[in-house]
């Protein structure tokens, strides 16, 4: 079949079976190799991309659904600089240490790409909650978090200290989320 997707604003057009994943057509018909392709079933997330404008697994995408369709990968993220480590996202990853061995750092560069385009004002659960499906088998996330919030114009030690006494609240003794005053009914 025939498809013509824009990546990282080049269209390329290229005849493909119908059952090539995308993340293979970026790596191997494009040749764009920081869409990397860690379990081909959803689970870790290191091959994210933007698929018009949305963070989506590239392992789990035909590459004839992305017709007529614009991808961005890591490459893409580079400016005017053409170098995607001025982008503001892994800036953020360089500056906070958010990435150990890197496999997993272009997929969770898109996936926050993508949640900061979705909802710029993140607070830390909610870089939490739409990092869940991509995995890190190196960190204990806390960087990564921290990167996403600074990416996302937010102070991480502001950010965390406010969710801390946010939990601390809501596990207070005598807390009852049916009252206004925090005591039990």
């Amino acid at each position: 079949m025939k498809v013509e997707i824009t990546v990282n604003g080049r269209s390329t057009t290229d005849e493909v079976e119908p059952r090539l994943l995308l993340a293979h057509y970026l790596r191997e018909n494009v040749g764009l190799k920081a869409t990397n392709i860690g379990c081909d079933t959803t689970s870790c997330g290191a091959c994210t991309v933007l698929l018009d404008g949305e963070s989506v697994k590239s392992c789990t995408v035909l590459a004839v659904q992305a017709d007529q369709l614009a991808v961005t990968t890591m490459e893409g993220l580079a400016g005017e600089s053409g170098d995607s480590l001025d982008h503001p996202v892994t800036a953020a990853f360089r500056q906070e240490h958010g990435l150990q061995c890197g496999f997993c750092t272009p997929g969770m560069v898109m996936a926050v790409a993508g949640l900061i385009a979705e909802n710029p004002d993140l607070d830390e659960r909610a870089v939490r909650e739409g990092l869940e499906g991509n995995l890190c088998r190196c960190t204990g996330y806390h960087n990564i978090v921290r990167a996403a919030l600074v990416a996302a114009g937010k102070d991480p030690d502001a950010a965390q200290a406010a969710e801390a006494e946010s939990d601390a609240a809501r596990t207070a003794p005598g807390f009852s989320a049916g009252s206004s005053e925090g005591a039990g009914a």
